[in-house]
């Protein structure tokens, strides 16, 4: 069943089914984050809603609803012509869920409100019937108190009466047990409010942790319709991309004093290579640049020993640095910042941690990163994007000299060498660029996934070679890179991670197996999209008729699967075998940011204002 989602810009969030129901241990009306954008907890699960008149009681979870995406989800009921529309939104840095009720009657009603309250990190569930809760009523609401957390669940609705219940409620999680992750879950019925309402009427029910909840509902409704329209116009894009760039926004998160990256929801915290990945999409096209400045310079903060944060972990916010192509990553979304803004003042800023980047590649740094006398990057198992790991085992550990890492090195020094020359300084870096292109095509004779090792896995981490703005291979090669992904890995929701063709290959995410091993072995990944539309169209120049086919080809079948109702969401992964059954994460930044990016950039051809000025002849189009 599909899903909707709102985010307040800290990392939480509401988010339930299309029908108003919980699948996940994720879901729920109130989750908060309460160290942004981690340490996220479900406080309230859900309300469930009836209302009744003189002859009958409904409850709406009987009746079908009609979904809609209008910048915010709603829901539709029309019950004995009794009309109920619900509207959820968030407040904007707040750790508030509101919900706006349009009831159309012609005969007086009874409105019935029952939350459904909970208190735990949203990874976990209440296996037992141990939650207690104290709870304050007030003249507007109620004030919930859990024991096992310093928090305060407030619940505010105008002209209600409240009546205590106190019972359990035990929710199911399907897509959870499908997931084999816990999905039994206690949560409590604290009661329910009950409001009269005797001709057609409009009103807000309030959810929060925050201190303070005096506040005018239907301005902060106005105030965030406001916001999320002015997003749209500052990204200044033709009306067909309002949906993804609405969707963008909700991956945009505070972090202390700056900006972060959540990499997906519901589960994924701040990624460094997930958002670096996203960045060009989320905050360059959309003409957010404050806040792509903002998430370059908050990673540099953690830059340590050459390495960007690989994750932040969402219970404590530990920083783990098992990544070799973040670091490389970051330069090259430093480089396409710029492309956008030529802002010279950051490029002096952040000299010296690109410039620390590659002399702790070269001279060797963490998880065994280094550059080997063939000037090549080697690295430990388990550090690429396909990282995977079951206990102590890696379904795909890709060790030593991973292709995709030697086209991020190579194009890292590359943009160095630019960057030097543009700004005056001392140039090393283009005579070992000619070095690792040297030594690169010596040894790639085949298509391998793995250099030194050769791999020759059918995997999409070639498309890199063709796709980053400086290649070191030639247009022959190019091309053969191209048309063999695009025969065996191409789909219509991105490209699988490996051929169907291979022993080990997995077409379904969900088997008798465990499903990390499918996660890189046949699972298609959204996100490669951008990329490969990219190396389609660069090897063809461009042109007019390849970018009208590309978009033909490559996003409007995704896109009329999603439909009219769609929010602009992606999710992370889809099964590799028709029909493609979506999985993961429900909407994953790199999925949303790279087919906004291919789409504008690419396919549109607008690129980025500033990029004659850092393009070198050999990468004219």
């Amino acid at each position: 069943m599909r899903e909707w989602i709102v985010t307040n810009g800290l990392g939480g969030y509401a988010s339930l089914t299309y029908q108003n129901t919980n699948t996940r241990k994720f879901h729920g009306l109130l989750i908060s984050s309460l160290n942004p954008p981690a340490e996220r907890w479900v406080f309230v699960s859900n309300i469930l809603d009836q209302f009744q008149t003189k002859k009958k009681e409904y409850d709406l979870k009987d009746y079908k609803c009609n979904f809609n995406f209008d910048l915010f989800p709603s829901f539709s009921y029309d019950i004995n012509k009794v009309k109920i529309k619900k509207t959820v939104f968030m407040e904007n840095g707040k750790n508030t869920t509101i919900i706006r009720y349009k009831i159309k009657t012609a005969k007086p009603i009874t409105i019935i409100h029952n939350p459904i309250i909970n208190s735990r990190h949203f990874y976990d569930v209440n296996k037992h019937r141990y939650l207690t809760f104290d709870y304050e009523v007030s003249i507007d609401g109620i004030k919930i108190k859990p024991r096992n957390i310093d928090k305060t669940i407030k619940i505010s609705l105008k002209d209600s009466d409240f009546y205590p219940l106190d019972y359990w409620e035990e929710l199911y999680y399907e897509n959870d047990l499908e997931r084999n992750e816990s999905w039994v879950d206690n949560n409590v019925q604290i009661g329910q409010f009950k409001k009269t309402i005797k001709k057609s009427d409009e009103y807000f029910l309030i959810l929060s942790t925050e201190e303070n909840i005096n506040i005018n509902p239907l301005e902060v409704y106005l105030k965030e319709k406001k916001r999320k329209n002015e997003l749209i116009d500052q990204a200044n894009l033709p009306s067909k991309f309002n949906k993804l760039v609405i969707s963008t926004d909700n991956f945009i998160v505070r972090k202390g004093d700056g900006k972060s990256i959540i990499a997906g929801y519901h589960w994924f915290a701040d990624w460094g290579r997930d958002t670096l990945i996203s960045l060009p999409g989320l905050t360059l096209v959309t003409k957010r640049y404050n806040d792509a400045k903002q998430i370059l310079r908050n990673f540099s903060k953690y830059l340590r020993n050459g390495l960007i944060p690989n994750t932040f972990i969402d219970k404590d916010s530990t920083i783990l640095y098992n990544t070799v192509d973040a670091s490389l990553w970051y330069i090259d979304r430093v480089y396409q910042y710029l492309k956008y803004t030529n802002d010279r003042y950051f490029l002096s800023e952040i000299w010296n941690s690109i410039q620390s980047i590659i002399e702790s590649y070269k001279n060797g740094t963490d998880f065994d990163i280094k550059m080997d006398e063939d000037f090549l990057i080697s690295h430990a198992p388990g550090l690429t994007w396909m990282d995977i790991k079951i206990n102590d085992y890696y379904p795909t550990p890709r060790s030593r000299k991973a292709v995709e890492i030697q086209a991020l090195w190579y194009n890292a020094l590359r943009i160095m060498s630019n960057l030097a020359q543009l700004s005056g300084r001392e140039d090393p870096y283009f005579d070992l660029s000619e070095k690792v292109k040297e030594s690169f095509n010596q040894q790639y004779d085949k298509q391998y996934d793995v250099i030194d090792t050769k791999d020759i896995s059918f995997r999409p981490n070639q498309i890199f070679l063709v796709s980053l703005d400086y290649s070191m291979i030639d247009e022959i090669l190019q091309n053969i890179i191209v048309n063999d992904v695009q025969e065996k890995l191409l789909t219509i929701f991105g490209l699988r991670t490996l051929s169907p063709d291979d022993p080990n290959y997995k077409g379904k995410y969900i088997g008798d197996y465990n499903k990390d091993i499918a996660y890189h072995n046949g699972t298609v990944w959204p996100w490669l999209l951008g990329p490969f539309i990219k190396a389609f169209l660069k090897v063809r120049k461009y042109d007019y008729a390849s970018r009208k086919y590309a978009y033909n080809n490559f996003l409007k079948p995704m896109f009329e699967v999603f439909d009219e109702k769609w929010d602009g969401s992606i999710n992370e992964i889809f099964d590799g075998d028709p029909i493609y059954v979506p999985r993961g994460c429900i909407s994953q930044a790199w999925s949303v940011a790279e087919i906004l990016r291919a789409w504008v950039e690419d396919i549109n051809y607008i690129p980025p204002l500033n990029e004659k000025i850092f393009e070198l002849p050999e990468i004219c189009i």
